[in-house]
C-alpha cells in the first residue's frame, strides 16, 4: 500500500491534484488506516497513471470520465473510445493551425520591424491596431 506522497512521487502528479481527483470521482475515495492517511494500491497507482497520461495527452477530464468508464466494461466496442481519441485529435489539429498562423503573424510583425523608435515600431502598430493583422486568431489559453 502506497501512501500519497508516494504515489504523487510514482506518478508525478501533486498531492493536490490526486486529492482533486478523488473529489470529482476520478479517482475513488482510498482507503485509510486508522490513523486516518489515506493508502492505494496497484489498481489507484495503475488509474493514476491512466488519468495523468491522458491529461498529458490533452484529453479533457469529461473525456477521461469516458475512457475511465469504457476501460471499465471491456465488452464494449473500442469504436467509442476511437472516437473520443479522434475527437482530441481533430482539437489539436485546430490548436496547431491557430498557432501556425500566430507564428507566421509574429515573424511577420518582427521582419518588418524597422528597428528604429519605438514611435515608428511595426510590433506596437499591429499589437495597437488588430486590422494590421494579416492572419485572424483568438487568444491561446492553457
Amino acid at each position: 500500500m502506497l501512501s500519497i506522497g508516494t504515489l504523487a512521487k510514482k506518478t508525478g502528479t501533486k498531492v493536490q491534484t490526486i486529492r482533486y481527483y478523488e473529489q470529482i470521482g476520478l479517482l475513488p475515495e482510498p482507503g485509510r488506516t486508522e490513523g486516518g492517511q489515506r493508502r492505494y494500491g496497484d489498481a489507484e497507482l495503475d488509474r493514476l497513471s491512466f488519468v495523468r497520461h491522458a491529461r498529458q495527452l490533452g484529453f479533457s477530464l469529461d473525456s477521461i470520465r469516458e475512457l475511465l468508464d469504457l476501460s471499465e466494461r471491456p465488452d464494449k466496442p473500442c469504436a467509442e473510445a476511437d472516437a473520443i481519441a479522434r475527437r482530441q485529435l481533430r482539437q489539436v489539429e485546430q490548436r496547431l493551425a491557430r498557432l501556425e498562423a500566430l507564428r507566421m503573424e509574429l515573424e511577420r510583425m518582427v521582419h518588418e520591424c524597422s528597428g528604429g523608435q519605438t514611435s515608428d515600431c511595426r510590433v506596437l502598430d499591429v499589437l495597437r491596431d488588430h486590422s494590421e493583422c494579416l492572419t485572424e486568431h483568438e487568444e491561446i489559453g492553457a
